[in-house]
């Protein structure tokens, strides 16, 4: 079993959203010591953001420069981790009422045509349905559900939308929410998150 390990906070040790990952990614291994985990930093080491030549990059006839054929072989390499997980786990940070631009990156490379979704005359068709993905979430404030903030969430609302796209319609969130409220919130919020993350089992 595959388990592919995503994070996107800037704020290293500081990072809520990083150590839920780290733990769901813990949890997961501890039950089953045989899953085999790549890690990918996306803040560490950023992904470029795609380019109108690399988009076209599969264009009969046109010339692609050194840095695009690096580019299409990074993305290549970038889809190839994502296909062959069973288990995805997201660390998530929440910025300006969205996800980092640095994992948004990182999914504009895994969102392939023919790949990871299709389109048939039955519409849109996702094709990756049977991975299993854990959001691991981290927000600053108060964004739930009957909260003044709510329509402003445009993090978990986004990916289960993009996902949902490629067919994974009920990935798992683990959610920490109002972080920066109070170090008590901070505390409280972490804690029940990670009470759910040591109730996760890896099949």
């Amino acid at each position: 079993m595959n388990l592919l390990h995503i994070d996107s906070s800037i704020l290293g040790d500081n990072s809520v959203s990083r150590a839920l990952s780290a733990a769901t990614v813990s949890r997961l291994t501890r039950d089953n010591p045989e899953i085999v985990v790549t890690h990918r930093d996306l803040a560490a080491e950023p992904l470029p953001h795609i380019s109108g030549r690399t988009l076209a990059a599969g264009t009969a006839g046109l010339q692609l420069d050194q840095a695009t054929l690096d580019d299409v072989a990074l993305g290549g390499r970038i889809l190839d981790e994502f296909l062959a997980a069973d288990i995805v786990v997201i660390g998530v940070a929440f910025y300006n009422f969205s996800i980092p631009s640095q994992l948004k990156a990182w999914v504009d490379r895994i969102a392939i045509k023919g790949k990871t979704f299709q389109y048939s005359e039955k519409g849109a068709q996702g094709l990756v349905g049977g991975k299993r993905v854990i959001l691991a979430i981290a927000r600053g404030g108060l964004y739930g559900e009957g909260t003044p903030l709510h329509a402003f969430e445009h993090a978990e609302s986004y990916l289960r939308a993009i996902f949902g796209f490629m067919g994974i319609t009920a990935p798992e969130v683990v959610l920490a929410e109002g972080i920066n409220v109070s170090p008590e919130q901070r505390e409280a919020s972490t804690r029940a998150a990670l009470d759910v993350i040591d109730e996760m089992r890896a099949a």
